[in-house]
C-alpha cells in the first residue's frame, strides 16, 4: 500500500511511537529507506516512550501484537530519547516534522493542566532546540482540540499543527479565532481525521462513528442532511469531506486514514473530484457548514 501512496503521487507521510507500539514506524521506515531522502515528507512525534509492557498500558484502539506499552513522558530528556528511538525504528536520520502529540484535554481529562505546564518548560523547549540543531525540520502539535493549539501559538514559534477530527463538514469552531490566527503567523495546519473517524463515510448507521465511538443521534442526523445536499448536486459527501478544509488558506493539507488498497484509490479520486461552487453556498445557506474565511 505504501508503494501504492508513492506511485499516485503521495509524498507527505505521518506516524506515530503510539500507532502500532512502534510497528507504524518501523513498517514506514522500511520502505522510505529505499526512497531518495529528498521525495517525502515525514512526521512523527513525541510525548509516549515505548517501555516493556510491565511498565506502562498498552492502548486498546490499536491491533498490533507488539511487546511493547507506551508511558506518557513530556518532559525535555524524553522528547530527545523519543526522537532517538524513533530514528532508530525508521532507520531514517531524520525527519521533517516533530509533533508533540496529544497534550490536550481530550486525552488526559482533568490531569491536563499539569502535562500542559510540563510540556511547555520541557518538550516544546526541546523540539525548539532540536530544530535549532537541524535534527528536525519543522516542529508543533499534533492533538485533538485546537484550544491548546492556539495556547501554545502564543508562546512558542511553531511551525505547523496535525489538528484531528476538529475541522471538517460537522465542525467549524476553527473558523472563530484558531484558523484565522495561523493565517496571520503562516503557520501551516494539517487537518487529520477528515471524515470524523467514519460518520462523514458511511451511509450504514451501525457501520458509522463519530471520534472513535458510536454516533449520536444529532450528528447523525446532521450528517444526513450534508448528504442530501451532496447529492441534490450529484457529489460524494466523502468527495466534500476531504476539499473542505483544504479550502481554508491555513490548512497546507488533508490525511485521510485507509484500511484498504481500494480505500486508497477512491480518496484520490475523491480528492480531485469536480465539486461546484453551488454546493458549498447552499451548505451555507442550509446552517450547516460555516464558509467564513473560506474561499467558495
Amino acid at each position: 500500500m505504501l508503494q501504492a501512496a508513492y506511485d499516485i503521487g503521495i509524498r507527505y507521510f505521518d506516524t506515530a511511537p503510539l500507532y502500532g507500539h512502534g510497528l507504524s514506524e518501523r513498517r514506514l521506515g522500511r520502505f522510505l529507506s529505499t526512497l531518495p531522502r529528498d521525495t517525502f515528507a515525514l512526521s512523527t512525534k513525541v510525548g509516549r516512550l515505548l517501555v516493556p509492557e510491565d511498565e506502562g498500558e498498552r492502548n486498546d484502539l490499536m491491533q498490533d501484537s507488539e511487546p511493547f506499552a507506551i508511558r506518557y513522558d513530556y518532559s525535555y530528556d524524553a522528547a530527545r530519547a523519543s526522537v532517538e528511538a524513533s530514528l532508530d525504528r525508521l532507520g531514517l536520520d531524520r525527519v521533517d516534522v516533530l509533533l508533540c502529540h496529544d497534550i490536550d484535554i481530550w486525552t488526559h481529562g482533568d490531569g491536563q493542566p499539569e502535562i500542559l505546564k510540563t510540556a511547555r518548560e520541557g518538550i516544546l523547549p526541546a523540539l525548539s532546540d532540536l530544530r535549532s540543531e537541524g535534527v528536525i525540520g519543522a516542529f508543533g502539535l499534533g492533538v485533538n482540540e485546537w484550544q491548546v493549539c492556539d495556547q501554545i501559538l502564543e508562546e512558542f514559534d511553531v511551525d505547523c499543527f496535525l489538528l484531528a477530527g476538529r475541522f471538517t463538514l460537522l465542525e467549524q469552531d476553527p473558523l472563530d479565532v484558531f484558523l484565522p490566527h495561523c493565517a496571520r503567523k503562516n503557520v501551516s495546519v494539517i487537518i487529520g481525521g477528515p471524515y470524523n473517524s467514519g460518520i462523514l463515510a458511511n451511509v450504514d448507521r451501525r457501520r458509522a462513528t463519530y471520534d472513535y465511538k458510536p454516533v449520536d443521534d444529532a450528528r447523525w442526523e446532521k450528517a444526513q442532511k450534508i448528504r442530501e445536499v451532496c447529492e441534490s448536486h450529484n457529489v460524494d459527501l466523502r468527495a466534500a469531506a476531504l476539499q473542505y478544509p483544504l479550502k481554508h488558506p491555513a490548512v497546507a493539507t488533508v490525511i485521510p486514514g485507509v484500511w484498504k488498497m481500494e480505500e486508497l484509490q477512491t480518496n484520490m479520486e475523491l480528492f480531485t473530484a469536480e465539486i461546484p461552487p453551488a454546493l458549498w453556498q447552499d451548505l451555507e445557506d442550509a446552517g450547516l457548514v460555516r464558509m467564513d474565511g473560506i474561499k467558495i
